[in-house]
């Protein structure tokens, strides 16, 4: 399996079930843990940092790009950073149903991108239902925030601190909680 073929499966929302796809993810999550422990494990330049970020990415990520280690994935391979985005310490990217982060935006301390949740039923706990988490422009999620599966929080959004975003966010609006709510428009 090739990671466009994974993407494409995920992307379908299909469940991840398959000897297939458990042994593909296995062999990502180790390469994301290589490189985020040996990211995770000393002092880097920014430059340094971006560079072990476009291994584990895949691609080259923006020289605007400014991340804070630590930085935790384990998969890796699907996530999208555009311009001038900023991410601070901690934060962990479950990226296996894909994060997309558009340009501009803000990700404070300690935030949970979850992009696999687990069948209901009990026969069904063991397999992963992968959905995809996309940020529009300029969005700024406060710390210790928790960022659910397929959700979409549109551009100039705030999310507050501690919130868990479990429904999509509209454009230009503040939402906290648990689960989030709108607080107000901006």
């Amino acid at each position: 399996m090739t990671i466009e073929d994974f993407k494409i499966y995920a992307n379908a929302g299909k469940p991840l079930d398959t000897e297939e796809i458990h042994c593909f993810m296995d062999e990502m999550s180790n390469e994301a843990r290589r490189i985020t422990f040996r990211l995770n494990t000393a002092y880097h330049t920014p430059d340094e940092v971006r560079g072990m970020l476009s291994e584990l990415l895949g691609y080259e990520v923006p020289q605007s790009l400014r991340v804070f280690p630590p930085f935790y994935a384990d998969f890796g391979k699907n996530i999208t950073v555009g311009e001038g985005v900023f991410i601070n310490a901690c934060c962990h990217f479950q990226d296996h149903g894909g994060v997309t982060i558009g340009d501009g935006c803000q990700i404070g301390h300690n935030v949970v991108f979850a992009t696999l949740n687990h069948g209901l039923a009990p026969e069904e706990r063991k397999h992963t239902y992968p959905a995809p988490i996309v940020l529009g422009k300029n969005v700024w999620i406060g710390s210790n925030a928790t960022i659910l599966q397929g959700v979409t929080i549109g551009d100039n959004a705030i999310v507050a601190a501690g919130a868990v975003v479990t429904k999509d966010v509209a454009v230009n609006t503040v939402v906290g909680g648990v689960p989030a709510k709108m607080i107000k428009s901006i």
